[in-house]
């Protein structure tokens, strides 16, 4: 079974899902292109990546506290439509994600939002580690993919595992559920709060940041 970033990314390129996705599904097909596009299909990852040209203007600014009001978190969920928005399952989907939110403690949404000196830190030390185990230069890049991406998900919250099923991502957790629904839902964007974090100014800070957006 030989899964390459090439035969990912073709997959990718020919269905429109996401790049775990695709991984996942070229995994449980053994490396079987066609038999990974009809696991695709049928998972709904092709169908909701066809709506990613879709707008979604709606949605709702959802929150949870947690832990005896020591944790709080905001998060914004994005859907097409208001009808959508107001449906029990986009309202349990989006408790979902701000429980998740309060227990995972995500740093940041993408990778793209990582800071460029956290990335080069954490680049630096797996660097220096694998070196003192004395792997091989040429081993070190492609080990130190893994354990980037393995930090991603630790601090990305889409990449991370759902607390209520590891096997898929918060990532592969919208997708799903922009196939069963049938609109495109995303996050735009989370703030979680903790005591002794300056809460107060956080909530205003953001509630002022949404308000700017009505």
């Amino acid at each position: 079974m030989n899964i390459n970033l090439e035969l990912i990314t073709k997959l990718r390129a020919t269905t429109g899902a996401g790049m775990l996705d695709c991984k996942k599904a070229l995994e449980e097909a053994q490396g079987n292109f066609d038999n990974a596009i009809d696991i695709l299909r049928k998972t709904g990852a092709t169908k909701a990546a066809k709506r990613a040209d879709k707008i979604a203007a709606e949605g709702i600014v959802f929150s949870y506290i947690h832990a005896g009001g020591k944790v709080g978190v905001l998060v914004e969920i994005n859907c097409e439509t208001d009808f959508v928005a107001k449906t029990d399952n986009f309202q349990n989907l989006a408790k979902d994600v701000a429980m998740h939110i309060a227990a995972a403690a995500p740093k940041c949404l993408t990778s793209d939002e990582i800071p460029e000196e956290d990335m080069k830190r954490e680049e630096a030390i797996y660097r220096d580690q694998l070196k003192a185990e004395g792997k091989p230069e040429d081993m070190i890049e492609k080990i130190l993919e893994g354990k980037m991406s393995k930090y991603y998900g630790e601090v990305c919250l889409l990449n991370q595992s759902f607390i209520k099923d590891e096997d898929k991502t918060i990532e592969t957790l919208l997708t799903e559920k922009s196939a069963e629904i049938g609109e495109k839902i995303s996050i735009r964007r989370f703030t979680r709060y903790e005591m002794g974090e300056g809460i107060e100014k956080k909530v205003q800070d953001f509630v002022a940041e949404v308000q700017e957006q009505l």
